[in-house]
C-alpha cells in the first residue's frame, strides 16, 4: 500500500472546509489560497484548486468579483457566500467531531 495515496485522499477530503474558511476571512485570489494552504502544510497544486473553486461557485458556496490588476489582466477574487457560510459552519462542527473521534482511536 502506498501511504502517499492515503495522505492525498485525506487532504482532498478537507479542502472544501479549508477553502471556504480562507475565503470567509477575506476575498482571495486562487494563488493566495494556494499560498495559505501551503503555509499550513496542505500542499495543493493548481490543477486541484481551480476545479474545486469552480465546483464551489456553481454550488453557490463561493462568489467572485473581477478586480483590476496593475500587473496584468483582471483577477477573480473569491468570497464565501451566505450559503457557503452555512455549509462552512456545518463542516466545522463535523470536522471537530471527526477530529475528536479519531483522536480517541489514536490515543
Amino acid at each position: 500500500m502506498k501511504i502517499e495515496n492515503t495522505e492525498a485522499q485525506m487532504r482532498k477530503g478537507i479542502l472544501e472546509l479549508c477553502v471556504l474558511s480562507i475565503t470567509d476571512k477575506a476575498p482571495a485570489y486562487p494563488s493566495d489560497i494556494l499560498k495559505q494552504l501551503k503555509a499550513s502544510q496542505l500542499i495543493v497544486v493548481e490543477g486541484t484548486i481551480y476545479p474545486l473553486l469552480t465546483r464551489l461557485s456553481k454550488a453557490d458556496l463561493l462568489s467572485y468579483d473581477w478586480v483590476e490588476s496593475e500587473s496584468g489582466p483582471p483577477r477573480k477574487y473569491y468570497t464565501t457566500t451566505k450559503d457557503g457560510k452555512s455549509v462552512l459552519s456545518k463542516l466545522k462542527i463535523h470536522w471537530n467531531s471527526l477530529q475528536s473521534s479519531v483522536q480517541l482511536l489514536l490515543a
